[in-house]
């Protein structure tokens, strides 16, 4: 490799850039990739904000059907854009001389395909657990097809990424004797939060001096476990009136839905809630607040929000559960049962002990600046690398 950087084709069907767990962990993947030295190209879809790294060339295959989005899961839309991939990514493959060939979820095929055409190493990167996305018959006969598929890939990989331990395990499962390496999410924005900006939005937040901010920020999904939070809500109020509830996320008929719930409990004036906001400003907007809460239902991740959640310094009341637990214990989170009065009752605990409040802010945030931080993802992914290609 005498006079030139080693050189990844990263290829994904995952939109770039959309602010959301994957195509934000994808982002870090390319950043990592280019501080570490090597030179980068991404095949990507023709969906989602358009975001450049500097570093690092990103190419988009066409979009004649004209699709502007696609669920997360299996869908004709992606089924049409991995098979341009798959084209797309074998003329690259055959024009250009490749190290490593990295494929997320997907397009494990398609990477697999790009790396046999220019003898490169494979590397495969796994987000999500198959299984999670059963529903109807046929989408678990698509599910268990995806699924064969994906253990095929992997038993023909060189490494394996996973985004959590739980997915780790599975791919040691399936692919025996191939190198799996756990690289755990970090925080979605690098911003840090500004201490002066944080007192000016929790100042505006506030309707009276001594409320008491009790914040939720993510999507609306079924198993955020939004329905819990808001069965707690009139527990909470009962026993502490000054406590604000404020909201982050949600479409605009989601929201319109909850508030008609609100209004049907009497409670809609100790709710705020703020729509999306611009991913980098959330980092000052948590910090605003006084706890910050975790209501997950289900999975076998660590919720990427909680990550946002320790950077921010503030104490946390989640759902005791396995992808909770992935990254909180008891001493710095408040784990309860998911039922609305042990939710409730957590949160209750945190508003009337600042003392506590404190503690576990502080606790969390000693977490993000040992472990869960850019420079030990980099460093991570670099050492996944440095077993595949020797740099200079």
């Amino acid at each position: 490799m005498t006079g030139r950087r080693p050189r990844v084709l990263l290829v994904t069907s995952l939109p770039f850039f959309q602010w959301r767990g994957s195509p934000i962990r994808l982002g870090f993947d390319i950043q990592a990739l280019v501080a570490c030295g090597f030179e980068v190209d991404v095949l990507t879809v023709p969906i989602g904000e358009g975001r450049e790294i500097e570093g690092a060339t990103i190419h988009r295959v066409g979009n004649p059907m004209r699709f502007e989005r696609y669920p997360i899961g299996p869908s004709l839309p992606k089924l049409v854009f991995d098979l341009q991939l798959l084209f797309a990514a074998i003329g690259m493959a055959r024009r250009n001389r490749y190290d490593v060939v990295h494929g997320i979820e997907d397009t494990g095929m398609v990477a697999w395909a790009a790396a046999r055409c220019c003898g490169a190493r494979l590397v495969f990167e796994k987000h999500s657990d198959p299984a999670s996305y059963k529903k109807s018959w046929l989408r678990n006969l698509v599910m268990a097809g995806y699924r064969a598929v994906e253990h095929w890939v992997m038993r023909r990989s060189d490494a394996i990424i996973a985004t959590g331990e739980g997915l780790a395990e599975q791919a040691r499962a399936a692919a025996p004797g191939r190198p799996v390496h756990h690289i755990f999410d970090i925080p979605s924005s690098l911003v840090e939060p500004d201490a002066k900006r944080a007192a000016a939005l929790g100042a505006r937040m506030r309707q009276k001096p001594d409320e008491v901010l009790v914040m939720y920020v993510g999507s609306f999904a079924v198993y955020q476990g939004l329905d819990l939070l808001f069965d707690s809500m009139p527990y909470v109020v009962q026993q502490h009136p000054q406590a604000r509830f404020v909201i982050i996320g949600g479409s605009e008929p989601e929201i319109e839905a909850r508030r008609t719930w609100l209004r049907n409990h009497g409670i809609e004036d100790r709710v705020t809630f703020l729509g999306h906001f611009p991913p980098d400003e959330l980092p000052h907007t948590m910090a605003a607040a006084d706890i910050l809460l975790s209501p997950r239902r289900a999975g076998i991740n660590t919720p990427l929000k909680l990550l946002d959640y320790l950077k921010a310094a503030r104490p946390i009341v989640a759902t005791n559960n396995e992808s909770n637990r992935l990254i909180l214990d008891d001493s710095f989170a408040m784990l309860v049962e998911a039922t609305p009065p042990a939710f409730a009752a957590g949160i209750n605990w945190l508003i009337a002990d600042e003392d506590t409040r404190l503690r576990f802010g502080a606790a969390g945030r000693r977490l993000i600046d040992e472990r869960y931080n850019f420079d030990e993802y980099r460093r991570r992914l670099a050492a996944v690398y440095a077993d595949l290609v020797k740099t200079e």
